[in-house]
């Protein structure tokens, strides 16, 4: 079984540049309703999609309301990207820091309004 989470929106066109050029996820698919990125090493995938359009279910319709959703996104090094978006002006939402649960991490915004969570899990002192 595979996840794939959908976000619909109708800021298709800023979101596929923030994920592209912003934060490096390549295309797996699009046209002009629907997009599926997936990350840089090509192991997970999002899928954007359009309200309202007429090809699809009442479900798929209503377009996200910027709240309630976040993303995670776990990386070997949190420093080197917090560094690497830091340089490329994206704001910070969540300043990177260490969690007593054993989280290092850090949080921004995408432009739905969906925080996403950069961490690097590190071993809990017991």
């Amino acid at each position: 079984m595979k996840l794939n989470a959908g976000i619909v929106t109708e800021k298709l066109s800023e979101t596929k540049e923030f994920y592209t050029e912003k934060l490096g996820f390549g295309i797996s698919f699009q046209n002009d309703f629907y997009l599926l990125i997936h990350t840089p090493d090509g192991s997970s995938e999002i899928s954007f999609l359009k309200p309202n359009h007429p090809s699809q279910e009442p479900i798929f319709q209503s377009p996200h309301n910027g709240r309630g959703v976040y993303l995670t996104i776990e990386v070997d090094d949190v420093d080197m990207v917090y560094s690497q978006l830091k340089n490329k002006n994206i704001a910070i939402e969540i300043e990177l820091r260490d969690e007593p649960w054993g989280d290092r991490h850090f949080a921004i915004v995408d432009p739905n309004g969906i925080g996403i969570d950069f961490v690097t899990y590190t071993k809990t002192e017991e």
